[in-house]
């Protein structure tokens, strides 16, 4: 198998059945702590996941790295700040482990914890009306630790975009190149800020795993997200590869997922505030949310963070920038983000763009300000990010769910099918 490309909820393998699903050792079977990966002084040879040599980003080892990345590549860190942890109540629930619910294409009941094995689940929490009522944890992720969190990161700065719009420091209809000179010559340079924010660019950029040619292999050594060949000679940095992407089609056409939209996104923010993504998540989210932990991003060779998905944080945070979200955008006695800002997200996208993807698992779905957003009759809408990884907050129910995960194969379609509907079965559950 080759090397899994991390951060990128491409989602490319929309147009596969759920019944292929290839076979892979269950959840038990691959926990690493079972396996004893990376234990022992030194660990075995066959035990060890390193970097360089890409057996970190292989399954099973990936149980095991995705919650241990800076010890593998360079980071920085988004510091918490000094003010005190704001409370999630508990109020833990026994009875949510035997909810059932039907997986899609299926005709034969699951539980909710049946679900959280065949998701490869590394830890699962649940807030019913801003209280923590359940938790879990697997393989080697504790409360104290912290999973990356996968293309879960563009959301935090879709929203911080769309901030930076309902402060004017952004235009949507503007030009990328009005604020990124340097994108003028490439595919961004005749697209909208609202065209990024809503990927509804027209891009030759392929998110195709299989396809060793495929642009997103350039785009992910450049930013030192996987090992680079010997004798590696393309851009160096993430900024220096959004130069050199062409256009193919025209913007606005229809909505195509590509991780590399929100690379240009951060640059965008940081050239309107004069601050890394990092600093302007601190500043504008972290510090303020009362957060148990930092979090850190993988960053690039030159220190630039990854806005695609190089985000880390713990568990509960996670939760905690969910529920924020679902109440407003208010948290821990401030107004965090807009209330403007959290509704037009709720809206939706264009729903018509989003359709010619052809996502077989997310009918009726549209995406807007690097959310997706469900259309369903509780308004739920997620962050969501390959090999699992997820923020889904259901308004109606009061629900927000947390999720990392491990699972062999990144695309959320092989998830989906025991996860969507689970999700929606637990708000149901909690509405009673």
């Amino acid at each position: 198998m080759r090397p899994i490309a991390l951060g990128l909820a491409a989602l490319c393998a929309a147009s596969v059945s759920f019944a292929q699903m290839p076979s892979f050792p269950d959840a038990a079977a691959s926990d690493p702590v079972k396996l004893g990966i990376m234990k022992g002084s030194p660990p075995p040879a066959d035990k060890v996941a390193r970097f360089a040599d890409g057996s970190a980003f292989k399954f099973p080892f990936t149980r095991w790295s995705f919650s241990n990345f800076r010890q593998m590549v360079p980071t920085s860190a988004v510091a918490r700040g000094n003010g005190p942890v704001s409370a999630l109540p508990a109020a833990l629930r026994s009875d949510i482990d035997a909810v059932t619910f039907i997986p899609l294409g299926k005709d034969q009941p699951m539980t909710w914890e049946q679900s959280l094995a065949a998701n490869y689940t590394d830890g699962i929490v649940v807030l019913h009306k801003g209280k923590l009522v359940y938790e879990r944890y697997f393989g080697v992720l504790k409360p104290e630790g912290q999973h990356i969190a996968m293309s879960v990161t563009k959301s935090f700065f879709g929203t911080i975009g769309a901030m930076l719009v309902a402060e004017g420091l952004l235009d949507e209809n503007a030009m990328v190149s009005k604020y990124v000179p340097e994108l003028k010559d490439s595919a961004f340079g005749d697209a909208t800020v609202r065209q990024v924010l809503d990927m509804t660019t027209g891009l030759k950029y392929s998110e195709n795993y299989g396809d060793p040619n495929a642009e997103i292999w350039a785009h992910v050594r450049a930013g030192n997200v996987l090992p680079r060949p010997p004798g590696y000679s393309g851009p160096q940095t993430f900024y220096e590869f959004l130069q050199t992407v062409k256009k193919e089609g025209e913007h606005g056409q229809a909505f195509a997922y590509k991780t590399v939209n929100s690379d240009v996104l951060g640059w965008m923010i940081r050239k309107v505030t004069g601050k890394s993504i990092g600093e302007n998540l601190h500043e504008r989210v972290w510090s303020k949310l009362g957060v148990e932990q930092d979090a850190y991003f993988t960053i690039d060779s030159v220190g630039n963070e990854f806005a695609g998905g190089g985000l880390n944080t713990a568990l509960r945070d996670l939760a905690r920038f969910g529920e924020m979200m679902r109440l407003d955008g208010k948290f821990n006695g401030q107004q965090i983000v807009p209330k403007s800002v959290v509704d037009d997200i709720r809206k939706g996208g264009d729903k018509g763009l989003f359709a010619r993807a052809g996502y077989k698992t997310l009918p009726d779905w549209s995406y807007r300000n690097m959310w997706w957003v469900s259309g369903n009759e509780h308004g739920a809408y997620s962050a969501r990010g390959i090999h699992g990884q997820a923020i889904y907050i259901d308004p109606k129910a009061e629900m927000v769910i947390a999720r990392y995960a491990s699972h062999p194969l990144p695309n959320n379609a092989f998830a989906d099918p025991t996860s969507l509907p689970a999700y929606h079965a637990l708000a149901k559950h909690l509405m009673k």
